[in-house]
């Protein structure tokens, strides 16, 4: 696995969940994972229960195998002032800066500044070590812009890189991009089993190899049990009206202590198993499409309890069944 893991994916599929079971997946035998937020949504924390995370390290989870989970909520204008110290030793006058609402204006302005700071101190986290030579983290997690804009956020600092030509902002950049476009990272894509999902999903992965971004694996969160497979359904179809009036008194439905008649039953019967055939066949369909794009596919369930803490440890060990640790 490599040590920078991104995870994006269309509104909706589920992204920032399967990024923070992806960190307890990591964060095994004693291993430590940095979960990284950069949409201001305190989604991990509202995942993990517990407060709102403010921009510092702070760990939330205990992984399996005695792993730590740590989490970083990262502000933009905050990582402005560690870049100003860093590079120009601004110290009071940034702090100054700051007061002033320029940090601010150039963040909001130059929206391309926010998205280089953004990936700058994730990547500093995943180069960063301790006073023995090791790394602090051994893997960092980015719950990354959706699918649609992901590509442009990754790949802003390489345009940074271009406009200024020297300087420390151009060897930022420089260094930033030698981490994407390594093995060290991996962008991984979550969909649904729904056409508009897995469309989206597949021009991401076009737009990341275009862009020469190292593309993960595809992950199919949500997925609903198959209940009946295709023989079963063409066997239900098929059967007499009688007959499955039979099996429905025979189960005990529709009997005279309820007052009502297995025959009735049939038709709302018949009328989900049509519903249930379509679904079927639209996620088959799906399967085919991420199967013809060439990455590893692993899938998460839609999980009866909904999500909570306790479901998040049960995607996290799905992942880790599946190779993802």
């Amino acid at each position: 696995m490599s040590r920078f893991q991104v995870v994006s994916g269309k509104g909706g599929t589920g992204k920032t969940t399967v990024a923070a079971a992806l960190a307890l997946a990591l964060a095994t035998e004693g291993k430590r994972a940095l979960l990284v937020e950069v949409e201001g949504r305190q989604g991990i924390a509202q995942l993990f229960e517990t407060e709102a995370l403010p921009y510092e390290e702070r760990k939330i989870a205990v992984a399996p195998g005695g792993g730590e989970v740590y989490a970083l909520a990262i502000d933009p204008e905050l990582a402005l002032l560690d870049y100003l110290q860093m590079f120009y030793k601004l110290g009071s006058a940034g702090r100054a800066l700051k007061k002033l609402g320029a940090i601010d204006f150039a963040t909001t302005v130059a929206p391309g500044i926010r998205d280089v700071l953004l990936t700058g101190k994730a990547c500093e986290a995943v180069r960063r070590k301790d006073k023995s030579g090791r790394f602090v983290y051994d893997y960092v997690v980015m719950d990354a812009p959706p699918t649609g804009r992901v590509t442009r956020f990754l790949n802003v600092n390489d345009e940074v890189a271009g406009l200024a030509k020297i300087g420390p902002i151009h060897n930022q950049a420089q260094a930033v991009m030698r981490v994407l476009k390594s093995p060290e990272t991996a962008v991984h894509l979550v969909t649904l089993l729904e056409e508009m999902p897995v469309q989206e999903t597949a021009d991401g992965i076009a737009e990341l190899r275009a862009a020469k971004l190292p593309v993960g694996r595809i992950i199919v969160n949500m997925v609903r049990p198959e209940v009946l497979d295709e023989a079963e359904l063409e066997l239900v179809r098929a059967a007499p009206r009688t007959a499955l009036a039979k099996s429905l008194s025979a189960a005990g439905l529709g009997g005279a202590r309820r007052g009502g008649n297995a025959e009735k039953l049939v038709d709302p019967l018949l009328a989900q198993v049509e519903e249930y055939a379509e679904r079927y066949a639209l996620e088959h369909e799906q399967r085919s499409v991420l199967g013809g794009l060439g990455l590893a596919t692993h899938e998460l369930p839609l999980l009866a309890e909904g999500m909570d803490l306790a479901g998040l440890y049960e995607l996290a060990d799905e992942l880790r069944k599946q190779g993802m640790s």
